[in-house]
């Protein structure tokens, strides 16, 4: 992955609580929004609500996740440095987040060579233990694909803007794009980590043509189902729907009160002496 464009961060959050209506209902659970620039050789500002969000997003880059209200955003992609958005190279497109959810939206383009937007809502659903998710989108101008594991092809016949999804054991997974029906890799292979209780998100994007194929990965944790345990590297640790951090505050303060316990019974036997 290319850097991530870490000073929009902050925009794109102000800008979108600014959007939100002050008469809106803080108590609901707001959305997960992140964003990515899937269009080769083609640096661009973004714009949310008619407010630069994104300044000089480069291909690959990956902003977010951001907490946002519940709601409907404008959002229009133009060239670098543009003056406002009247002009924007993609959009305006509204996109409409509903509350809990996450969504990832991607400027990329179509099978033709377009530029397009997808948005993506992605599958936070629990995972068995020991397992993650892999999700592989289609967002290059390519025709339709075959998602390779080895040389076995675990998703086929991927067409551009689909996604497909595996719930996998915990691991790394070599994959590779290659061209609907055939084992020839167009893009890859790549060791991709499918980590415990975690989404992870493969993006093909580019164009074939142009020969700008790419990957870009994005992770989203916390899918994790409730385990007998939690491995330490050492000892075992019961849970009982209490987090390990937890467990060690209450250790400490037994600890503690066994101290001043034993400090009281040693100061009243002096007394008593």
């Amino acid at each position: 992955m290319r850097r991530t464009a870490l000073a929009g961060l902050a925009g794109l959050t102000a800008v979108t609580l600014a959007a939100a209506p002050a008469f809106a209902d803080t108590t609901e659970p707001g959305a997960a929004l992140s964003v990515l620039h899937g269009v080769p050789d083609m640096v661009v500002d973004v714009y949310v609500d008619g407010e630069l969000t994104l300044d000089d997003f480069e291909p690959g880059d990956l902003a977010g996740p951001l907490e946002l209200p519940a709601g409907t955003y404008s959002v229009a992609i133009t060239a670098a440095d543009a003056d406002d958005d009247s002009e924007p190279a993609l959009g305006p497109v509204d996109l409409s987040l509903d509350g809990g959810m996450n969504y990832t939206a991607v400027a990329h383009l179509d099978a033709d060579g377009g530029p397009t937007a997808t948005l993506f809502t992605n599958d936070t659903s629990e995972t068995a233990a020991g397992e993650g998710r892999l999700t592989v989108r289609h967002t290059a101008a390519a025709p339709a694909v075959d998602i390779l594991a080895g040389d076995e092809a675990v998703i086929t016949d991927l067409v551009n803007p689909d996604e497909a999804s595996l719930d996998l054991p915990a691991g790394t997974v070599p994959a590779a794009v290659a061209a609907a029906g055939t084992t020839d890799p167009v893009l890859g292979p790549a060791d991709v980590t499918v980590g415990e209780g975690s989404l992870t998100i493969v993006y093909a994007w580019g164009s074939l043509e142009e020969d700008t194929l790419d990957l870009a990965v994005q992770t989203v944790d916390g899918l994790h189902s409730a385990p007998g345990g939690v491995p330490t590297g050492q000892i075992p640790v019961e849970e009982a729907g209490m987090a390990p951090l937890a467990w060690v505050v209450i250790t400490l303060g037994a600890g503690l009160l066994a101290i001043l316990g034993l400090r009281g019974r040693s100061q009243g036997a002096h007394a008593t002496n």
